[in-house]
């Protein structure tokens, strides 16, 4: 029985065996398909309008084909190919996703609020780095308390090994990690776990090899955009409504295909657009119509720290649900470690910084910085709290050091379990990056496999690009860096989950700090503007999380040494009904290798201990 076709582009069988092929080529006068293991003729597809092409072919499921233009002897993959079984250089495979077995019928879905998210790359999560293997630990995330994985690229893109940011097929999920249907297992058996799935695309630039779109239309780019990574692509010039339809029809593609619950959109920074309604509008809209009414969650990367990103579509925003909050990453990391180099030089990690950034998200929401001709940031005081994605680690930050070291390796473990207490009770949507949970030992560094020209030029570019940091810059220094090309410097950073049971009071004190969210219902509550703070020393800060009904509670933040407090002038240290605050959970608890904590306040006035996180709650008459 024949079916209709769901997406605009690309190979869709339409039943056992007949395939209808579709591709934008403008300026083409000819395209045809070659089926790579047939002696027949190629097969011409017809103009369908717009610079289409498109034609019914008899083959099915698992037929391997390429395109030929103008009747010229090279082929190409298809642009929106859904398996590239030998690699983006190899041809594309006809993919049936109808005959896969869901049991997600019931998944709800999931929006931004309550999340606790999980960031994970497939490669190095596990020694053998699949699908299948990753699935093992489903059960064990659940058990943490993580609700949604947050899958880094999976984009296929050229080598052994890679973190995905350089993808060239954006319908097809690479082959290192297994088959299409090996990912929709996933996230099917995911969802069986109470876990919601959203993955990492890249949308502001295509990778530099393996991305054969020149060869169909150069209008797929637009020279009069600057791109950080590559050529810009072609939002709103000339011929750019079909390469919006592609973006676009890529978003609502995942969704529909393989059940994701949304996705991380990377670097919007580097997406241009002038349009009436920008893409990222239009990206929002029709991955939602593809839920069919299950909930989603689009987050965003946006180094301006764009607020209107996450503002609803009839306010003038692009109704989207989250921002990364790498304010808070960059004050947290300087309170941890000392050091504020490099782009970490607008952050000192002083209390009022963290304080501030736990009550209104971004830092910077506009201000002025010395030699900058305008201000950092947009204003963002009337967002929730849960549109700020909150973390003290990811990717990025862990890779942007000589040796991709965890941040627990960085700092005291007083201050480690105290920061991440801070992070995983405040008000915003907190993420974790895999091992993190566990203090993993494992690096992360950064590892791409090119082809022995472009590795020598990504390797010198991530040199260049680390030596904004001054210790960095030194040659003795970028002596040490791992080679991005070595298969060693990738199985460096895979993880040992054996450190789950030998960092068990780390594990312990993750798992229980998110049961605590949870649970509580003034933690739980994210609500906007439901907390205020105030600075008590040095290195030391409380906050205060309105409850009403529920009572309110204390977060008392020391990063430095123990602060006597007498007297202790501060309204927000004052119970509210005249009973003593108790402590309902310390990061200084002998379960996590600490010392313990008696009560902070007594006759002779408040003693906050040093190097840690205290959460006190008031009970009600």
């Amino acid at each position: 029985m024949n079916r209709a076709r769901r997406l605009p582009i690309g190979a869709e069988a339409l039943s056992d065996n007949e395939t209808h092929f579709r591709v934008w080529a403008p300026g083409h006068r000819r395209i045809e398909v070659v089926l790579e293991s047939s002696a027949s003729a190629p097969v011409p597809l017809q103009p369908d309008g717009h610079g289409y092409f498109a034609g019914r072919v008899p083959v099915g499921q698992g037929t391997l084909y390429r395109f030929r233009i103008d009747g010229k002897p090279e082929r190409f993959p298809d642009p929106a190919s859904r398996f590239q079984p030998d690699g983006p250089h190899g041809p594309s495979q006809v993919i049936d996703p109808k005959p896969f077995p869901w049991t997600d019928a019931n998944w709800p879905g999931c929006g931004i609020e309550g999340q606790i998210i999980y960031e994970l790359h497939v490669g190095t999560f596990t020694r053998e780095g699949t699908w299948q293997a990753t699935a093992r630990e489903l059960p064990e995330l659940a058990r943490l308390g993580v609700t949604v994985l947050e899958v880094m690229p999976v984009a296929d893109f050229p080598g052994r090994f890679g973190w995905g940011y350089d993808g060239v097929n954006l319908f097809a999920p690479t082959r290192l990690y297994g088959s299409p249907d090996d990912f929709r297992r996933f996230v099917d058996q995911a969802h069986a776990a109470g876990l919601g799935v959203i993955l990492d695309v890249v949308y502001n630039h295509f990778g530099p090899d393996g991305n054969y779109l020149r060869a169909f239309s150069a209008a797929y780019f637009n020279e009069l955009h600057k791109n950080e990574w590559g050529e810009a692509i072609n939002f709103d010039g000339p011929d750019s409504g079909p390469v919006r339809e592609f973006f676009v029809a890529n978003s609502g593609y995942w969704i529909d295909e393989f059940h994701l619950d949304g996705l991380r959109l990377d670097a919007t920074q580097q997406i241009h657009d002038s349009s009436a309604e920008h893409v990222l509008t239009a990206i929002g809209r029709r991955l939602r119509e593809a839920a069919r009414g299950r909930k989603t969650l689009i987050v965003a990367e946006n180094d301006r720290q764009e607020a209107k990103i996450v503002r609803p579509v009839e306010k003038g925003g692009y109704g989207l649900d989250g921002l990364w909050n790498d304010d808070f990453h960059h004050s947290a990391h300087v309170a941890l470690t000392g050091k504020n180099g490099g782009y970490y030089n607008k952050f000192l990690g002083e209390p009022q910084e963290l304080l501030s950034a736990v009550k209104w998200g971004f830092l910077f929401q506009g201000q002025r910085i010395s030699g900058q001709s305008k201000g950092r940031g947009f204003p963002a005081l009337d967002l929730h709290p849960w549109h700020f994605v909150t973390f003290i680690q990811n990717h990025d930050q862990i890779a942007n050091s000589a040796r991709g070291e965890r941040c627990h390796l960085l700092t005291s473990p007083g201050r480690y379990k105290a920061m991440t207490a801070l992070m995983l009770l405040a008000p915003g949507t907190p993420m974790l990056f895999q091992g993190q949970e566990f203090a993993a030992t494992s690096p992360f560094v950064f590892f791409a496999d090119h082809h022995a020209e472009l590795a020598r030029l990504v390797a010198k570019g991530r040199r260049d690009s680390l030596a904004q940091f001054a210790e960095l810059a030194q040659p003795e220094t970028q002596a040490i860096f791992a080679d991005p090309a070595n298969p060693k410097t990738f199985e460096r950073c895979q993880l040992d989950f054996t450190e789950r049971e030998r960092h068990a009071g780390t594990y312990a004190l993750h798992r229980d700090l998110i049961a605590l969210r949870k649970s509580d219902p003034v933690f739980r509550a994210q609500r906007r503007r439901g907390l205020d703070g105030a600075v008590l020393g040095p290195q030391a800060f409380v906050l205060r999380l309105f409850g009403d009904d529920d009572g309110d509670r204390l977060l008392i933040v020391n990063l430095g040494r123990d602060l006597h407090l007498d007297p202790a002038p501060e309204p927000l240290l004052a119970p509210q009904t005249g009973r003593p605050w108790q402590i309902l959970w310390s990061s200084d608890d002998l379960r996590y290798g600490g010392s313990g904590t008696p009560p902070l306040e007594s006759d002779a006035g408040w003693h906050i201990p040093g190097e840690a996180t205290v959460v006190l709650k008031c009970p009600l008459c």
